[in-house]
């Protein structure tokens, strides 16, 4: 018996054709999608050639395609990510868990512990070798044959190795899974590497961020379930939908950096007026982020936008980038001008796609 499709598996929930409709769009949005790819490659019928949107492309493959199976590993983290992944707005957990995917996996989430975990994970990697989407967080100790991080009794590089065998797709969620993050900082004594340093058979897609923008790995999720495939990556194979820009070319704060409007301290009143931060430390010139368009919490804020200047955390090796409140780093390679105008319409469309939807829940909830 073949598994029930997502839009199957969203009505047994009490999901209604016209929820379903408004799913799809924030689908959309939540990917960034502008254009749907071509009818050959999007599965859509030849009749629909023309005038199809993004959102027909959705809603097919989600009437078509069984929810994807997912499991989660963790090493050396602090499931700071896992943590973001429960604040998700669009979709919620719930959503995500109950409609779009099912977590096979998951140490932190799942009631099952021990030898139960360890059976259900097992089970699911063989029940759905070379279909499932494994999921990284936190990086991964090398040093004295991975002594630092076992589990079971096992190393994190034999469980990692392993699981990534057998994986449709893999996706590294967080700095430290993507590049080693705060573990791999000098003198990194445990040798900590990102994925992609030991899967090198597979692409890996990095998520980076400290946490990652939990709506930034939902996203990348679903350009697996609509398309099979993996987004557009840049250099550091970073979805380019949330990572062609940096966090400068869209904060709220780069009129006054135009301006030569600087804050010379936290509490002088150049902070109180919302001046730009870059004297004190802010890295979001040379940080490639959606931080400034997506925000956190269900698009309530961001770090700079609260008052306190970038980390640069989405980017390799920031733990040892210099100080974090004296002035910036050495500038990282630029986009392209074609990217960075792709990048900037990208980024407008899945900057909407997220207003839209805060704003219906906004409208829901006050109507209730």
């Amino acid at each position: 018996m073949s598994e029930p499709s997502i839009w199957e598996h969203m009505q047994q929930q009490g999901v209604t054709r016209r929820q379903f409709m408004q799913i799809c769009g924030v689908m959309v949005g939540a990917m960034g999608l502008r254009v749907a790819p071509p009818v050959r490659e999007s599965g859509l019928p030849a009749q629909m050639a023309r005038g199809y949107s993004p959102i027909a492309t959705v809603a097919h493959a989600l009437q078509t395609k069984p929810r994807v199976p997912v499991i989660w590993l963790e090493f050396q983290d602090c499931a700071g990510c896992s943590e973001a992944l429960t604040r998700s707005h669009n979709p919620s957990l719930i959503d995500l868990v109950l409609q779009y995917i099912s977590i096979d996996y998951h140490e932190t989430l799942m009631a099952a512990a021990g030898f139960q975990a360890e059976q259900s994970k097992q089970d699911a990697m063989k029940k759905y070798a070379g279909q499932y989407v494994l999921v990284v967080e936190g990086s991964i100790p090398s040093a004295q044959d991975g002594v630092y991080c076992t589990i079971g009794g096992r190393s994190a590089v034999d469980i990692l190795k392993e699981a990534a065998a057998g994986a449709a797709a893999i996706i590294s969620t967080g700095n430290c899974a993507a590049f080693g993050g705060i573990p791999k900082a000098k003198p990194n004594p445990t040798d900590a590497k990102g994925v992609w340093e030991i899967i090198t058979d597979k692409p890996v897609v990095n998520i980076s961020g400290c946490p990652a923008i939990p709506e930034a790995t939902t996203g990348t999720i679903f350009n697996f379930i609509v398309f099979g495939a993996l987004p557009e990556l840049d250099y550091l194979n970073r979805p380019k939908t949330f990572y062609a820009q940096t966090i400068h070319d869209r904060c709220l704060r780069r009129p006054f950096y135009e301006a030569g409007k600087f804050a010379e301290s936290f509490d002088d009143e150049g902070a109180r007026k919302g001046y730009c931060l870059y004297k004190l430390g802010c890295k979001g010139p040379t940080t490639y982020n959606a931080c400034a368009t997506m925000k956190w919490n269900s698009g309530l804020s961001f770090p700079i936008q609260a008052g306190h200047p970038c980390l640069g955390c989405s980017e390799p090796n920031f733990w040892d980038g210099g100080g974090f409140y004296q002035g910036q780093s050495a500038p990282l390679d630029r986009p392209t001008i074609l990217a960075a105008g792709a990048a900037a319409a990208v980024g407008v469309v899945a900057g909407a796609g997220i207003a839209m939807a805060n704003r219906g829940q906004k409208k829901g909830t006050a109507g209730e």
